[in-house]
């Protein structure tokens, strides 16, 4: 037995030709319809006035609302838009607030919906944040358990170009390790300087940054490629909170002594401003006494670190339990025949995973946690803020 497929229209255009046939009395059409007297006569009158089509749903939606935006509103807010092509519609709206105080004007989101609908409105991309570092800082109690590095503020020498200082110190005895003057904040530009302070001082526990390149990214973990140098040399990539420069204190009050000793004014060029850096350096380690250490210097406090800058980093390995994958040059992992993307900063490394349930399993870089990797959802999840 096959079922019969009807709907509303087709009942209501069926009922109509039983009653034109006069074979049946209202009474039948009820009770066979199963719906009521009131409902029979309604649809008799809207098809002797309108036919067939007059048997359609309409809209329900009422012609008027109370709380609608009345459509001179609607014609100042996007005249005051097309005007102001540049201007979102909290800039239309304060505007239009101050232009013309006595009208009612809207909220905010409402004239952004209005923009929307005229088309007046481009959608933003969603922009990726920086994972949250969950993990410890390293506790400072000598020399080299953490450094700090960071770029001090761009600022432009007399001949117009741009300098970006690296600064690099031991947060434990405020030793300036590094002050150089580059001119783009880049990984290949950072990375040989750091390279050469570890050789002149050997390897920190711990590197504390903020969250900007070439620090950190928006991949997981918020691992960089120098994030990843510093984890196969064993060596923490600590970064702080977004918008709390008050967790690398230490660092950030001596760029503000470095500011106002050497960068203003600036000198006329990076080479010039460079030797001030150097004395600046020398200074700040050997004769300014510190209120932090008991008036001691810094150099009088610090010593290089036992552990020796390798020739050749070693190779990251894993205990037996970990299932061990090669992230590819595209940034993901073949895994159970599906592709998980893990972090383009990773590609060529191997990463170990760690089964915690049937389908999750941990993804550890090194000695590093970095994620979850859900089966389900088919994807590597972030670590959840701590």
């Amino acid at each position: 037995m096959t079922w019969k497929e009807t709907c509303a229209m087709n009942e209501k255009v069926q009922m109509i030709g039983d009653l034109l046939k006069g074979e049946h009395t209202i009474s039948e059409i009820v009770e066979h319809y199963r719906v009521s007297r009131k409902t029979v006569y309604k649809w008799i009158s809207r098809y002797e006035t309108g036919g067939v089509e007059a048997l359609q749903e309409g809209s329900r939606a009422p012609y008027s609302h109370p709380n609608a935006t009345a459509p001179k509103i609607v014609s100042k807010i996007i005249w005051t838009k097309l005007r102001h092509g540049s201007w979102g519609p909290k800039k239309v709206i304060c505007l239009l607030k101050r232009q013309y105080p006595e009208e009612r004007w809207p909220a905010v989101s409402t004239a952004q919906n209005i923009l929307r609908k005229e088309g007046l409105v481009k959608p933003r991309k969603a922009r990726r944040h920086t994972p949250v570092y969950n993990h410890p800082f390293q506790q400072c109690t000598q020399p080299n358990d953490s450094w700090s590095i960071d770029y001090k503020g761009q600022f432009r020498t007399l001949d117009g170009r741009l300098c970006y200082p690296l600064t690099v110190s031991d947060n434990y005895s405020r030793y300036l390790l590094k002050c150089q003057g580059l001119r783009h904040p880049s990984y290949e530009a950072t990375q040989p300087h750091l390279e050469r302070a570890f050789r002149e001082y050997g390897l920190p526990r711990a590197v504390r940054s903020d969250n900007g390149s070439p620090f950190a990214s928006t991949g997981l973990g918020g691992l960089s490629r120098l994030g990843v140098w510093l984890v196969r040399l064993q060596v923490m990539p600590e970064r702080i909170m977004p918008s709390h420069p008050e967790q690398n204190g230490r660092h950030e009050r001596m760029h503000r002594t470095l500011k106002e000793a050497v960068c203003q004014p600036p000198r006329s060029g990076l080479t010039q401003q460079q030797k001030a850096f150097d004395r600046f350096c020398q200074e700040y380690n050997e004769k300014r006494p510190h209120e932090a250490l008991g008036m001691k210097t810094p150099a009088s406090v610090y010593h290089p670190s036992r552990r020796n800058y390798p020739l050749r980093p070693e190779p990251v390995e894993y205990n037996s339990w970990l299932k061990v994958r090669r992230v590819l040059p595209s940034g993901g992992i073949k895994w159970r025949n599906n592709y998980f993307y893990v972090s383009q900063a990773l590609a060529g490394e191997p990463i170990g995973l760690k089964q915690i349930t049937d389908t999750d399993w941990e993804v550890w870089f090194s000695f590093l946690l970095l994620g979850i990797l859900d089966e389900n959802k088919g994807k590597v999840l972030p670590m959840s803020p701590v």
